[in-house]
């Protein structure tokens, strides 16, 4: 068992016990043992500058199975995909605002796992540019940005999920709430993806029953 191994992927389902059984506790190491009670003590706290939660902060989608990023053609905005059990959703990363809605979406294109590239189609002003979706089917986000942000799932209390957001490598040394921020902790619903945008501008995470989105209005270059 390697020091990350309280990282999982970010299309992880909850399926294993709530509880690691006692002989697993008892093999890890010193240092592991002091990594996991880490995270259990980190509390939820608001995400660093330039970070800023959306209007709204999170977004209710009920049967919430994906998302996946795409690029405003007029704006060059970010934009977050939905696909969810109630079809498919598109949403203005900096406002949280809901631009374009498909209740009955073909049912050959309507979730990812039918196409190899975890692709569904766009709708509204992407309609027709395939938009790759992680979550329940598979696939992931981005982990990292270009200008050194990175966002980990870890699960020191399986099957809960913690998404910690980090300034560089530092998730695993300095304290919390300085180099390190736990942001959400999806205690009640299934964890379906975390990640941010190409541009580096949006950071997302999409459980079972919500979307919840932070912004930064600068370039990343800006920082």
């Amino acid at each position: 068992m390697s020091a990350d191994s309280f990282t999982v992927p970010a299309h992880t389902r909850a399926t294993r016990p709530a509880t690691a059984p006692y002989h697993l506790h008892m093999s890890q190491s010193e240092y592991q043992r002091k990594l996991r009670a880490r995270y259990l003590d980190a509390p939820v706290v608001p995400a660093p500058e330039p970070w800023q939660l959306v209007p709204g902060g999170t977004i209710a989608v009920g049967g919430l199975l994906g998302i996946g990023f795409a690029v405003c053609p007029g704006s060059g905005r970010d934009l977050v995909m939905v696909v969810s059990g109630d079809g498919h959703g598109l949403f203005d990363a900096v406002t949280g605002a809901k631009i374009a809605r498909d209740r009955d979406p073909d049912p050959e294109t309507s979730t990812p796992d039918d196409s190899p590239d975890l692709t569904c189609p766009g709708l509204g002003p992407v309609a027709g540019t395939p938009v790759h979706i992680a979550g329940l089917f598979g696939g992931g986000l981005h982990s990292t940005s270009s200008d050194g942000w990175t966002v980990s799932v870890v699960s020191p209390d399986w099957p809960c999920h913690r998404v910690v957001l980090a300034a560089g490598d530092s998730l695993h040394r300095g304290s919390a709430g300085e180099t390190w921020w736990h942001v959400l902790h999806a205690r009640y619903s299934e964890f379906r993806a975390a990640g941010f945008s190409p541009s580096g501008r949006t950071l997302a995470v999409a459980t079972s029953s919500d979307l919840t989105l932070w912004t930064r209005r600068r370039e990343p270059a800006d920082r």
